[in-house]
């Protein structure tokens, strides 16, 4: 039975690591978002991956060679239990493949379906469960909430679990 296994890649190294393991003949998953980098006073919207320096792998480990994978270029090692790899828990790979978009980027908080604009609590934190407004949800899924505290507005970031809409 074909299962799903973590590949730990070099830094940097996980597009070349999925186009050697597909050239084996192993079924990849490189789940990527789109990142924004900064650099040099320019904003650049990049692909990157979700997990950096993690690909995933659809092997049956009773009757394919993947012990091959660990001499691959572009990888480190397989993410093993003992002397066997570790199985990736049924639902997860299918979950993160739904969750792409038609380009196969994930897009990252679009679960909640939030925008600017919107009331949010804050949940678990200092300000009691204070409601605010969505300022900016970024690639990272942080959270920049304008808050009303003593007469005047105040930025506060948060993480996405952190928060909960407002109707």
């Amino acid at each position: 039975m074909t299962a799903w296994y973590a590949v730990h890649t070099q830094p940097r190294r996980e597009v070349i690591a999925r186009q050697h393991l597909l050239r084996q003949g192993f079924d990849v998953y490189l789940p990527q978002h789109l990142y924004k980098r900064r650099h040099a006073r320019r904003i650049d919207w990049i692909r990157a991956p979700l997990f950096p320096r993690y690909l995933f792998v659809g092997i049956n480990t009773e009757n394919s060679r993947w012990r091959s994978i660990h001499s691959t270029v572009g990888v480190s090692y397989m993410v093993q239990f003992g002397d066997q790899p570790m199985e990736v828990p049924q639902g997860i790979i299918e979950t993160l493949k739904s969750r792409e978009d038609e380009n196969g980027l994930i897009k990252l908080g679009a679960n909640l379906g939030l925008k600017h604009g919107d009331n949010v609590q804050i949940l678990d934190s200092a300000f009691g469960d204070a409601i605010g407004i969505l300022e900016n949800l970024d690639s990272q899924e942080r959270i920049t909430v304008l808050l009303d505290l003593m007469g005047r507005q105040v930025r506060v970031k948060t993480s996405l679990d952190k928060i909960s809409a407002v109707a």
